[in-house]
Parts: C-alpha cells; structure tokens; sequence
C-alpha cells in the first residue's frame, strides 16, 4: 500500500483538511500532552477523504497525522494512500469503509506521534544504540550488509516510504548480483533494523517474507569433505598443536572457532565429556553461533589422549594460543597449516569445515539415529542435519532397499555389500 507524505502548515483556525478533490471531516481537540511527548493539538477524530484518480482508476484516501522528525519536533502531514482500484472497490461507499480502517489507529485516544527518518539517518542510531551489543561476527556480518547493498540502494528512503513494494525492488535488484542464502541474510539484517524503529515508535512497515517474492532455490551440491583416509593422512602429517586441532575437529564434528575457544577445563577425562562454552571469530571470544551450540558432548578415549598429551606442555588455560599469546583465526590456521598439508599429500583443497561433514557422514554411515547426530553437530532441528547429510545412505537404509528389490527380482544375486561412500 503505498504512502505520500506531505507537510502542512496551518494556523489556530486551520483546523480543517484543505483538498481540492473533496471535503474530508477532522474535527480537533486541543490535549495537554506528556511531559515526553511535547505539546500539540491532536485530532480527536477525523474521517479524512476518499476520491478516484488515474487513467487507471484507484480510490485514494487523505488524512492527516501527527510525526516526529528528526530534529525531535512534532509536525503536522498530509498523508495519502491508495485504498484500491475502481474494480476492487466499485463505490465511494466501499473506498469509506476502508478509509476508516485507515484512520481508525489515529482516532484512537492512545495515538502518538509518529517519527520519521532515512533509512541511513536511522541505521546511524541503530549501529550505536542496538548492534554495537550484539556478537563481533553479527557486527561485522550487518556492517557489510549496510556498506555493500543496504545503504547504496535504500539509504535516501525515508522510512515511511520503504513498504513491501519498495522491499521487493530491492530484492529485484539484488537478485542477479549475490546468492540466495546472502539476499537472506541482508534481508535479516534490514528486517532487524525495521523491527527496532517501530519499537521506537518511527513510521515505517517491517520485513514481511511471505509477502516478497524471492529467487527461487537453487540445487544444493553435497557439502565438501574429507574422506577417512584423507582424515588420517592429515592428523598423521600434522604437528604439534595443528594435531590436535585437526583431531578434535574430525573426532567430535567441532566448528572451527569452538575449537579454538577451548580450555583445558573444557574436558571431563574421568567422565569423558567435552563441554563447548565458547566460540573464537577473528582472533576475538564470543558465544557459539546458537544456543543450541552450547553443550556437553562425549569424549573418544582416542582424543581423550591426544588431548592429555598435548596439555603436558600448556602454560595457559587456553589449549590453542599462537606464538604472540593470541587466539588463532581460522582462516590463518587453513592457510598456514592445512593447505600446505593438502598440497603436500595431494589432497584437493577445503576448508576446515570438511572435518565437520566428515564427522556427521561417519555418524549417519554409522546407523546413528538422525537425532544422535543432530544433537552431537548441535542443530535446531534434525531435518538441518539430514538437509545437508542427505546424500549419506547408511547400511541399514541399504539393506531395507535391497530387500525390496530381491522380492520383486528374487533370481538376481545380491551384489556384494558395500560400505558407506563419503563425499
């Protein structure tokens, strides 16, 4: 539904809607205001007015209301919506009733003003007030998402303006230039800023996805991984605390920055339990990626003793420090250590996370339940899990289809069983 604001002046016996279209009623009382609000004669009741435009007619409804703007002060506006076409609303009659929809939340005796900013204007506050609180990684995440396409495309926009027509020209034009799952993540970001300036009382219309048509899905590729015996070769060329990284991540389907955030309190050798509290991201602590990342998992006695082996030599609490006495980064960890141990065993190049899709693919070949490997990769929901270890068929899940297929082909010999393939 679209929107036009337009500022009004007027004096003490200027009380009525000036238009040339039609006559519409208000009829104003003057209130003493909060000692927050500031003081203004505040409509206390009005109908506004309806009338037809266009070649292509549309019912378009007028009202005044009541914002803030940016400086603090209240301002008095015209505002006009489109209320629908002749065809949706074939008389005046039909445009009024839907008026009064319109109007009806500032007739309301709780009405307050409204208040009115750019979107860039308002993400300045936003950044300050709300996400200079939130996680290092979600910070830098939502800056990007502001610099690179938020900002460049919407910042002029005030935020009374940016309703779902103008949110699904903005999806348009990202459409072609990022993926789906980053035009995802940047919508978050903006329906996050959107969500806080209603909360703040500013004129504006949240991020509704049901109501945006978005790229479609696109086929997903098996996710990258490590084979067993690429696994082995790896632990086995490794040295040092590179080792012990490499072990933890393929035994216990670790995230890299879990891995690098952990301390030698973290492991319960007589129970044999790990416990995940903490998370590493660009050489800076923060919490797990989800409250769901945080837990207690088991601990293989073969870890167990890689651990203890390497703890022999800490003078810190801190499993994993570099030579300055810092955390690691991730990405210096797959560039210095792993990638020059690929290109030595002749292993094609991934990242760290490939340890971690080994390790749900050994649980799933394994017959473990969808659920014992959700909850050891600490997913939301199991259908996560199976959405990205899909392609894993497990023995049992072979045998239940061999049996199928003997019924109908009982003369064909059973081909020899195979294990598990791992992408």
């Amino acid at each position: 539904m679209a929107v036009v604001v337009q500022l009004v002046s007027e004096g003490p016996a200027s009380l009525g809607l000036h238009t040339s279209r039609d006559r519409c009623t208000v009829f104003a009382e003057a209130i003493e205001s909060s000692s927050q609000g500031g003081s203004m004669a505040r409509r206390r009741f009005q109908n506004g007015c309806v009338f037809l435009r266009g070649k292509k007619p549309v019912w378009v409804g007028r009202f005044r209301a009541d914002i803030v703007g940016p400086d603090g002060q209240p301002v008095r506006v015209l505002r006009s919506v489109i209320l629908g076409t002749k065809k949706e609303l074939p008389t005046k009659h039909l445009a009024e009733r839907r008026m009064e929809l319109e109007v009806a939340r500032i007739n309301s005796p709780s009405y307050r003003p409204g208040r009115v900013a750019t979107l860039e204007e308002f993400s300045e506050r936003w950044k300050t007030e709300v996400l200079s609180k939130r996680k290092p990684s979600t910070i830098h995440a939502a800056e990007s998402h502001l610099k690179n396409q938020i900002l460049p495309l919407l910042g002029t926009i005030k935020l009374s303006e940016l309703g779902t027509e103008n949110q699904q020209n903005f999806v348009t034009r990202l459409s072609g230039t990022v993926s789906r799952k980053t035009l995802l993540n940047v919508l978050g970001t903006l329906s996050s800023m959107l969500k806080t300036a209603q909360n703040w009382g500013y004129v504006c219309e949240g991020v509704n996805f049901s109501k945006l048509a978005l790229p479609s899905r696109t086929i997903s590729e098996q996710a990258p991984s490590f084979s067993e015996q690429e696994a082995r070769s790896i632990i086995a060329e490794a040295k040092g605390q590179y080792r012990v990284m490499f072990a933890i991540a393929a035994m216990s389907g670790l995230r890299v920055g879990e891995i690098l955030a952990l301390q030698l309190n973290d492991f319960d050798f007589p129970n044999r339990l790990l416990a995940v509290r903490r998370s590493v991201w660009r050489g800076k602590l923060q919490t797990p990626k989800t409250i769901n990342s945080q837990a207690v998992l088991p601990l293989p006695d073969a870890l167990a003793g890689i651990v203890k082996e390497h703890a022999k030599g800490l003078s810190t609490p801190w499993l994993f420090l570099n030579s300055r006495g810092h955390f690691f980064i991730g990405e210096n960890v797959v560039r210095q250590a792993l990638t020059p141990i690929l290109d030595k065993l002749k292993i094609r190049r991934r990242g760290f996370h490939a340890f971690r899709h080994l390790h749900a693919s050994l649980l799933l070949s394994s017959g473990a339940a969808p659920q014992v490997a959700q909850k050891q990769l600490r997913h939301a929901d199991a259908r996560i899990t199976l959405g990205i270890y899909g392609h894993v068929i497990g023995e049992s899940h072979r045998e239940a289809v061999e049996k199928v297929a003997s019924i109908l082909f009982p003369t064909v010999p059973n081909s020899v069983p195979v294990s598990e393939v791992i992408q």
